[in-house]
This record gives C-alpha cells, structure tokens and sequence, in this order.
C-alpha cells in the first residue's frame, strides 16, 4: 500500500490526524465496518448499536459483564459532510417488519458514546470514563478500489479483460467481449462509443455479483452503486483489449478512457481513503462464506482472491500515543465469517477454519506489520434456533426458522411465513478439501451455471427472516439475538474501556 501514497500524501494525512486529535481528544475510536456485497454490514452495525443501548445478552464484553459499562447512547453526528447511517429505520426494519435493510449503497457514520467505569482503581480517582465509538460503514467494493491506485489504465484493462475471459466469467461478458471486438483503441475518442462498452461492462459486472455467481471482484466499485456520479464521465469508461505499457494515441478512444480512468482514481478512489479509510483505529470485515459456498468453487476462489486483496489495502500498525497522532494506523483487525446462525453450532469452529485459511497469508502480513488479527464465525443477528431432526433413524443437528419468501429446497418454494426444520448439511473439518475441490474445478473448465449447481461440496443454505423479537414484562421489545457480538465487540473495543 505504501507505493501508492505519496511523500505529500502522507504529510497531508499526518496534519488531519493530528488536528483530529487535538479538536476530538483521544477518547474517540474509529472503528471501521465493511464487506463485500450482502456479507450484513449494515445488520451488524444496528444489531451492535441495539444491544448497547438496550442492555443486551453481552456476557463476553467484559466492561457489560462486570457491571463497569454505565450506559450508551447515540450521539449527534460529528462528520457534517458524511450521511449518518439510519440506524432507527433500520430497527424498525429488523424488529417490527421483520425483513432484512437494504445492503450498504453509501458511506455513513454513527456516534455512540460509551459511558464506563475503569478496571483500574488510578483511573477510577479521575472519575467515570467515556469513549465516543464512531462506526464508518462503507462499501467493500470500495476498498477493492483502492488496488487502482497502483495500476496505470493499460494495467488494470489488460487485467480486467484477462479476468473476464477465465471460464466463470466469459459466459457473464459475452456481451462485453462482443462489443469489444469490433473497437480501435487508436480511433478517435467517442462519446456513443464510449457510453456503450461502459453500459456492457457494468452489464458484466452486475451479472457477476448475482446471487447465483456471488463473485466478488467487481471493480470499479462505484460502476453498480454509483450514487450521484451515475452518468458522469468518471463512469463512463471500461477497459480495453490492450498491452499493459501501450502508450495511447492523443485524442483517440484509448486516451479518452485512460483520462477518465485517471479522473475516477483522483476525484472518487482518493478522496475516499483520505477522507474515510485513512483515518480508521480499527476495522471488521465481515464476510459471507457460506454464500461462496453456495455459488461453487469459481465464487470461492473469487472470495479468496478479493480478500486478498482488501487486506493489502489496509495500513496495519501498533497503535501509540504517537502513531495516533501523527499516523493513524488499524492496529486490530477481525474478520468475521457472518450468518453462522444458519448452520449448526457444532459446524461453527469449520466455519472459522475456513475463513483463516481464506485470510491466512495477508493475517500473517498485517501481524508483522503489528497488528492484532482475530477470526470468529458470527450472527449480528440470529434467525435461527438448534433443533434435532430425524432422518433414516439417525437424530441429526438441525437449525430451525422460516426461510425467506422463495426461497426453496427440493422443489419446495417457501412463502416467508412458515417455520421449518433443516439439516444443513456438514462442514468439512479439514477446510483444505474444500480449497482442493476449487483447484480441480480450475483445471476442469465448464459451463459456468453447471459449476454453480453442482453438488460436489453438497452444500446448500437457505436464507432465513430476521426472528420475531419478545417483549418484556414492561412491554419493550428486548434486544436482538445473537452470536458471539460480544467477543466481536470485547475485541475491538474492549482494551479502550479498560
């Protein structure tokens, strides 16, 4: 990461921190909250908030569990310049309409102010504690953005086309490549022209996301949520098939896309890790694994791929009074494998492994770096309960809730009301066979929907409505289940309630 910021960048990001520090004080956490698409962003954050300030089920969170916690509560936006992030519509989304909030589209930002006792009796003389939490939700198809600040547009073009001509994805840019081919980089630049491959090629990308692929690197990020940029000309280029040193031709198509490229790099990927990423203390990701699993090895390997590349984004470092000061640095980062309630408890530690081993290699960069990196498989949110089914007369683990609408298993469509009990199939214990089944689909090319379909893995998860949540004797609605918020929150905010 540190190629692609400059001597003046870094001077530039040293003097906001330190006036952030001087104008926020040091009890302020930036705690940053991102996934790539569906992986529940937007759920973790509300679930988070909920129980904090409705006295949740935390018996992990340690500053809760000892009774030191005194209160939490929302507090005014500090960043008038970011969308605050809709926490009470989304409540009212989870808890009384009981579907799930529409996935992150924006950057937004939310204060809570923690309220606390300290552990320490020297602490404890200069009275009660407080730390204001300030939660940045963002995209995950934005941090893949930050990867073109390190690539010229004869680069990420010769990638891009070499991406989509791999056998799970040529089928989704069929039409793409079809537009392609008939273009001369070295023809003068067209504004028709141009409009069309950028429409086809956002066309790709959209098809790739879809539930049924779940791939995950889909840069430029902002091409599906592009907000108020839709239509601009720094969204309206695509790559093209050309060398990755050529040298466009001045005033032809070829140069039209590289300045665009150059435009979309300066005025939208920059200004979003100076502004927003380059300021965080900590960062979740949460990722959607069983999602991959669902879709196939091609989307596993994608997972694995645009992991990779979100963790080489980051700027993980020991945090110090200095460091905080002159250089924010992330100095804990967890990844968190969301949606464990939709498979057994006794599958959860297989979960996590999978998830390591996705992440194992850039974990072990950022540990170097000084950071501290944890894996834990959660539910924000639990819409499930654990039954026991039996089949053949054997008593198997199952999970039990109602299945969103249309949603469906064995031919059998599900109407979003009804409650069923489902076995969800087994976890393998050794996560390498499953990354080993991903190779040989590699080697064996086929049509991209069989791959999607296929039953080799034997692993199908359905989607499940957020549960119905009781009311207290007094009448208030109690919080939102979950699994394992606590030890996420212990983790990443724990130490600054010390």
């Amino acid at each position: 990461m540190a190629s692609i910021i400059t001597l003046a960048d870094e001077a530039r990001y040293a003097f906001d921190n330190l006036l952030e520090g001087v104008l926020g004080g040091p009890s302020t956490l930036r705690l940053g909250v991102t996934g790539l698409s569906r992986a529940g962003k937007t759920v973790f954050i509300t679930a988070l908030v909920h129980n904090l300030i409705h006295g949740g089920r935390l018996p992990l969170f340690d500053a809760y569990a000892s009774g030191r916690l005194a209160g939490a509560k929302l507090q005014p936006q500090p960043d008038d310049a970011v969308p605050r992030f809709d926490y009470e519509s989304h409540v009212r989304n989870l808890v009384d309409a009981r579907i799930w909030p529409r996935s992150t589209r924006r950057i937004s930002e939310l204060r809570v102010t923690l309220e606390y006792e300290s552990a320490s009796t020297w602490k404890r003389t200069f009275g009660p504690g407080r730390l204001d939490l300030d939660i940045v939700d963002y995209p995950g198809e934005w941090l893949l953005d930050l990867a073109l600040l390190n690539k010229s547009y004869g680069e990420w073009s010769a990638e891009a086309v070499a991406m989509s001509r791999e056998p799970h994805r040529q089928q989704l840019a069929a039409e793409w490549h079809h537009r392609l081919q008939g273009v001369d980089p070295d023809a003068p630049a067209d504004e028709l022209k141009a409009q069309e491959l950028a429409g086809a090629f956002t066309s790709y990308l959209r098809a790739a996301r879809a539930d049924e692929y779940a791939l995950s690197m889909l840069p430029p990020g902002r091409f599906l949520m592009p907000g108020d940029l839709e239509g601009s000309p720094a969204l309206t280029f695509s790559p093209l098939d050309i060398a990755p040193d050529r040298e466009p031709v001045q005033d032809s198509l070829a140069a039209m896309m590289a300045r665009r490229y150059e435009s979309y790099r300066t005025h939208v990927v920059k200004p979003f890790f100076r502004n927003h990423f380059a300021r965080l203390d900590r960062q979740i990701v949460l990722v959607d694994m069983l999602a991959a699993l669902n879709a196939g090895p091609a989307a596993l390997r994608d997972l694995e791929q645009a992991l990779a590349d979100v963790l080489a984004c980051f700027r993980p470092g020991r945090a110090s009074w200095l460091t905080s000061i002159l250089s924010r640095r992330i100095d804990k980062i967890l990844f968190a494998a969301t949606k464990a309630d939709h498979v057994h408890r006794s599958d959860h530690d297989n979960l996590g492994a999978l998830l390591a081993r996705l992440t194992e290699k850039a974990a072990k960069r950022a540990e170097f770096a000084g950071a501290e990196v944890s894996v834990m498989p959660m539910a924000a949110v639990r819409a499930t309960r654990e039954v026991t089914v039996t089949r053949g007369g054997r008593k198997l683990p199952a999970i039990a809730g109602v299945p969103l609408e249309g949603e469906e298993v064995a031919g059998e469509v599900y109407d979003g009301a009804s409650e069923i009990a489902l076995f969800p199939g087994d976890l393998p214990k050794d996560p390498e066979s499953i990354f080993e089944a991903a190779r040989q689909f590699q080697s064996k090319p086929r049509d991209l929907a069989e791959e999607a379909h296929d039953d080799t893995l034997a692993l199908r998860y359905l989607r499940f409505r957020p549960p119905r949540v009781e009311r207290s004797e007094t009448g208030l609605k109690l919080s939102l289940p979950h699994i394992r918020l606590d030890q996420a929150l212990q983790f990443l905010v724990g130490d600054r309630l010390q």
